[in-house]
């Protein structure tokens, strides 16, 4: 009971930020920037701690947003007509979000002044140095590219229901990720095995049809591939 309470918790939190990205052009707008900023910081090859600053400036961003779109909510619902004080409340909590971005702006200069200018075929013989680089590029790649596919289609969470399946595209990306890494035939074997457990259990429990678990599954090998083709 307590770890279905902790999963619907979790759907339910996934479900909120989802509505923000769909419904708040700002939301998308900061959503596709911690992206790019997040994969040129591991392009510029960030140690770990300004990989972890990176993403929790990113993140105080994102909350603000999503703290402002809920008091604009909570206003409308107890104010439908105009009236001053719900015009304070929903210009503070916009003066919030105004706040972490221009911190954020600054963390960012301080963060990637450093690297730039740059002679961009260093930072690509770096990231082909360390497999986990690009690992990582490319895990946040598909889970990006399931969360706008499960956006344009409008319909589903990337952990329940929609165009494409992000768990088949997170589990095939992972089998690629592995069969690059590896030259042992019998684990991508088991690593495939894996995967299509996966993507078969989501069609069995109903959650995906199986276009959705089909397209998902291309989209993670794909995108895999064309960013290790790239980069490693």
């Amino acid at each position: 009971m307590r770890e279905h309470k902790f999963v619907e918790s979790f759907n339910a939190a996934v479900e909120g930020f989802i509505y923000v990205l769909r419904s708040e052009r700002n939301m998308r707008v900061h959503f596709l920037a911690a992206i790019l900023f997040i994969l040129l910081g591991i392009y510029l090859n960030f140690n770990v701690i300004e990989i972890s600053i990176l993403c929790v400036t990113i993140s105080l961003v994102l909350v603000a947003e999503m703290v402002n779109t809920a008091f604009e909510i909570l206003v409308d619902l107890v104010k439908s007509e105009f009236h001053p004080i719900a015009r304070v409340i929903k210009d503070i909590a916009a003066g919030a979000v105004l706040i972490t971005a221009v911190g954020a702006s600054i963390v960012g200069y301080m963060l990637f002044a450093r690297n730039l200018p740059f002679d961009i075929r260093q930072p690509i013989l770096s990231v082909r140095t360390y497999p986990w680089q690009v690992t990582f590029m490319a895990l946040i790649l598909v889970f990006s590219a399931a969360i706008i596919g499960k956006l344009i289609f409008h319909k589903g969470t990337p952990l329940r229901g929609g165009m494409p399946s992000g768990h088949a595209a997170i589990a095939f990306s992972i089998w690629t990720i592995i069969s690059f890494l590896t030259n042992n035939l019998i684990v991508i074997a088991l690593s495939f095995v894996m995967a299509f457990l996966i993507a078969r259990h989501r069609i069995k429990d109903a959650v995906h049809t199986l276009p959705e678990v089909l397209a998902g599954s291309i989209l993670g090998i794909l995108i895999t591939v064309i960013v290790f083709q790239i980069l490693r």
